[in-house]
């Protein structure tokens, strides 16, 4: 899926020049030698000479004879022609800010590290569109060069901002995460279960990160970590080396035997249609799992708290010895039940319609096929689960 949405005008907005950018160009002079250039893209600025309030300038465009002597107004003039390029630096430099996860992400949704300025201002004119997990993000440019973000589930892509709920505090994030669109509670926070119907409109950068990651919490300070080379990656023997009490059960599953495992529990629980992140993880340093990791944008760095949980349950249940049963079933039942397993792992039970009697998973077929080969004990074909119990 492409993730970027970029408009084909090449046209650059009309962009005055605020006076607190311009003010933070002053200050940062003010903290630099004269003859220490402060650099924009296209040119560069210095203080020229500063003998008390005889400051003047030069502005020194790429390829072009460089500007001296400028006055604070005059200076004022010749950045103001350069807008774009100076609140673009101001944007970043000041409105945002800190060299983190946040000035990385807010300048991964423009490819403020691969475009130019015009490039980018003439999209974000438009708007510049990246999808975050089921988050469709949004940036455009005031005619001040300031940042500003919409946030909403991509699924109400095109919704008017009024025919959605509009809210402004990403603390109000919180309560749309905890349940899905049935109103069922969402244990895992990065499930593609997110229900739409709301926007976070008119953001600033702070809180448009804010809001993201209270939506899918530490995915951008993960993402910006594996960018620079220091994602801390805790591998399954290592993650289960570290379990106690009741989960401690989980690190019988050694090698050998113990990897096939837990193949089947990537497989269960980490694919894109259960988990939006792409894991990292492996069965150990040395050792890759046969199952992909899927196509997040975001990392999964070590096996989550859902998975620890499952991986309990699945190793009390794999203790349990094969025995082999025999039923009789029509190869048709033989079918229908593998539908409905296949059905219920993937989440489309409630995607059947009732008059959808030719699916095997649909409700009336599956009554009919207990009403023909379960007992009144609720067993299949009467074939008791435990030999002890059988009549």
């Amino acid at each position: 899926m492409d993730d970027t949405a970029t408009p084909s005008s090449t046209s650059i907005p009309a962009i005055d020049l605020p006076s607190e950018a311009f003010d933070a160009v002053l200050d940062e002079l003010a903290t630099r030698d004269p003859g220490e250039p402060l650099r924009f893209e296209g040119f560069t600025v210095e203080t020229e000479t500063s003998n008390g309030d005889a400051t003047t300038y030069r502005l020194d465009p790429a390829g072009d004879e460089p500007q001296t002597g400028l006055s604070e107004a005059a200076l004022h003039e010749a950045l103001d022609a350069r807008a774009p390029a100076v609140t673009d630096w101001y944007a970043f430099e000041r409105a945002v800010g800190e060299f983190g996860p946040r000035r990385a992400f807010l300048r991964w949704i423009e490819d403020a590290d691969g475009e130019t300025v015009a490039t980018r201002y003439a999209a974000l004119a438009e708007g510049i569109t990246r999808a975050w997990g089921e988050l469709r993000i949004t940036a455009t440019v005031t005619d001040r060069g300031a940042r500003r973000y919409d946030v909403r589930h991509v699924d109400d892509a095109g919704t008017p901002v009024g025919d959605l709920d509009r809210y402004d505090d990403p603390l109000d994030a919180r309560d749309l995460v905890t349940t899905d669109a049935a109103g069922r509670y969402r244990p895992l926070k990065t499930a593609p279960t997110l229900a739409a119907g709301w926007v976070f409109a008119d953001l600033g950068p702070h809180d448009a990160y804010e809001t993201v990651e209270t939506i899918y919490p530490a995915t951008v300070a993960n993402w910006h970590r594996e960018r620079e080379g220091d994602l801390d990656v805790s591998h399954w023997r290592e993650t289960m080396a570290r379990q106690s009490g009741i989960y401690g059960v989980v690190k019988t599953w050694d090698r050998g035997e113990g990897y096939e495992h837990v193949n089947w529990v990537a497989e269960s629980c980490c694919a894109d249609s259960q988990c939006l992140k792409r894991r990292e993880w492996e069965y150990d340093e040395e050792t890759d799992l046969d199952v992909d990791g899927g196509d997040g944008v975001f990392p999964c760095r070590e096996p989550c708290s859902l998975v620890v949980s499952a991986a309990r349950k699945w190793t009390r249940l794999e203790s349990e010895q094969p025995r082999s049963y025999t039923f009789e079933l029509t190869p048709s039942e033989k079918e229908q039940l593998e539908t409905i397993v296949d059905a219920v792992a993937d989440g489309r039970a409630d995607e059947i319609r009732e008059a959808d009697v030719k699916d095997g998973a649909n409700r009336f077929r599956a009554r009919f096929l207990r009403a023909k080969r379960f007992d009144d004990n609720g067993t299949l074909c009467g074939v008791a689960t435990d030999p002890d119990d059988a009549e």
